[in-house]
């Protein structure tokens, strides 16, 4: 019985690397393996949220408002002249993190690009990096809360977000097109109900292509104006904004914006 006692011992508590002496290593390491793949899911969105507060703290957000593309005007115009590749990839490029990182410039960056590169390329150019800037905080919403949001949530919440997958290319699609909710937020919403990348990159490139070249149209009158005043001897004044480019832009936008209201009061009128 002693020996027998011994040896039960010896595969329970007392082996060593055996039985339970073993388990309480692996209970313990679970934990700590959980928080850094919570962590890893994050990172792309620390990431996102760092850059933005450094490029305030930097002050760069001082570049992109139309007063300092006024003051540049010269001195882009001719980097754009000297650099036809370079400097289309770095306004795609600056307009994709830009937007990955929530920054609240779209409309300025739109507007410059038709200002640099004409209302087509300014448009043209404006719509990729858009897309892949939401496309990238999609991604990195996706990856950080998507999946453990949707298993979590219950309800209301759970139906909503069923009905919003199922239509997700039509919601999308109107949301892009009459954005009366803030850019950065349709690009987290359909991370955290599932809707697939393929339809979300479609949804967004389709939906934001109306309202990137009206914009990309008023920069380019905006530039018309500023030649004609700096061909006058003089600083542009009130009267000078009633262009035919100007004009037609803001019809554009008042067009869309009639059409947002619209589609706001639809989207919120709840069925019979």
């Amino acid at each position: 019985m002693p020996a027998e006692s011994e040896n039960t011992m010896g595969k329970g508590a007392w082996a060593p690397g055996g039985g339970a002496a073993s388990s309480a290593p692996k209970a313990a390491s679970a934990p700590a393996a959980s928080g850094g793949a919570t962590l890893r899911r994050f990172l792309p969105l620390i990431a996102m949220a760092v850059a933005l507060l450094l490029f305030y703290a930097l002050g760069l957000h001082r570049h992109l408002s139309l007063q300092a593309l006024g003051e540049s005007r010269d001195a882009l115009l001719a980097l754009v002249s000297a650099r036809p590749v370079l400097a289309p990839a770095a306004f795609v490029a600056i307009y994709t993190l830009a937007v990955a990182c929530s920054f609240p410039a779209a409309a300025v960056l739109t507007i410059s690009g038709g200002f640099l590169f004409g209302w087509l390329w300014g448009g043209a150019l404006s719509v990729l990096g858009a897309t892949a800037g939401a496309t990238a905080l999609f991604l990195a919403g996706r990856t950080a809360f998507g999946e453990g949001l949707r298993r979590k949530a219950g309800g209301w919440a759970a139906a909503w977000g069923e009905s919003f997958r199922a239509n997700a290319f039509s919601a999308l699609l109107v949301l892009r097109l009459v954005p009366f909710i803030p850019f950065f937020v349709v690009n987290i919403i359909p991370a955290i109900f599932g809707v697939t990348t393929r339809v979300f990159v479609a949804a967004t490139f389709l939906g934001i292509i109306p309202g990137a070249f009206i914009n990309a149209w008023l920069g380019q009158g905006l530039d018309s104006v500023l030649i004609a005043a700096r061909a006058a001897g003089r600083d542009p004044e009130l009267a000078d904004l009633i262009t035919p480019e100007i004009t037609v832009a803001l019809l554009g936008l008042a067009g869309l914006a009639g059409f947002a209201a619209t589609a706001k009061r639809l989207w919120g009128r709840k069925p019979a």
